[in-house]
């Protein structure tokens, strides 16, 4: 049987100021990716967010970003050296781990937010500071990597296990990179279109550009966005769809 991780990047809300759903994608998720203190998030709301996964069973990762709680994550900020993006990936790996053992649960693997992400799927530099920062941190702790960009190639020589991910919710470039946030249809909002995508992505072992170019991708992990409208909705109905078809929903520890 064919066998997909869902996962969903979680934990950004910021004091009194709530993002998402998190209760209810924690139940519909398989692994969730915990906003650090830097785009969103602080040390309440990751210990709040680790033990609701801890009580599903879910497996928890970092997801680190640049340090822009205005922009929440998605500005890039050009002109960091590599050892300045490796200790900042570090040392929210590291506040998530703590918090993570004081509530008997521990961190399983790393996926980079927003712009630090998009930047390092084309760019070498970040790519490899990130992937270098996670083997410096922990060489057990599992890469999530955009299918087919510089991260997969930055994963492979820092010799980290690694899950491929894609995006259901998301537009894709012809080059296999997401389609920026600024231009339209960057974001998907339909649920039975999405569910649909995301069977024949898993399916296909491909994703599909926003010009119809088929691109061929190793598919370990779909990512639905806890903060997009009606985020909820578009988890049941991919989780429907998929069990439909005879697809698997687990933790990707399984897929590694």
């Amino acid at each position: 049987m064919t066998t997909i991780d869902l996962n969903s990047d979680l934990g950004e809300s910021f004091g009194p100021w709530e993002m998402g759903n998190d209760a209810a994608m924690i139940e519909l998720a398989t692994s969730v990716n915990v906003a650090c203190g830097y785009h969103a998030g602080d040390a309440d709301i990751m210990r709040k967010t680790v033990e609701m996964a801890k009580a599903r069973g879910v497996s928890v990762g970092a997801h680190p970003g640049y340090r822009d709680l205005h922009g929440f994550g998605r500005r890039p900020f050009p002109g960091m050296k590599a050892a300045e993006i490796e200790n900042l990936v570090a040392y929210q790996i590291g506040a998530l781990q703590a918090i993570a053992t004081a509530a008997g649960h521990k961190v399983t693997h790393v996926k980079a937010h927003g712009a630090l992400s998009n930047v390092a799927c084309e760019d070498d530099t970040t790519a490899q500071a990130i992937a270098n920062a996670i083997k410096a941190v922990d060489p057990n702790l599992v890469f999530v990597v955009l299918a087919n960009s510089r991260l997969v190639q930055a994963g492979e020589r820092a010799n980290l296990p690694m899950v491929h991910e894609v995006f259901a919710d998301r537009a894709y470039e012809d080059d296999g990179n997401l389609v920026s946030r600024r231009k339209p249809g960057a974001v998907l909002h339909d649920a039975r279109t999405i569910a649909d995508r995301v069977v024949k992505m898993v399916k296909d072992g491909a994703v599909v550009s926003i010009t119809g170019k088929v691109i061929k991708t190793r598919v370990d992990t779909i990512c639905i966005h806890g903060d997009t409208p009606g985020a909820v909705e578009i988890a049941r109905g991919v989780r429907k769809a998929l069990k439909d078809n005879g697809i698997e929903v687990a933790p990707f520890k399984r897929a590694v």
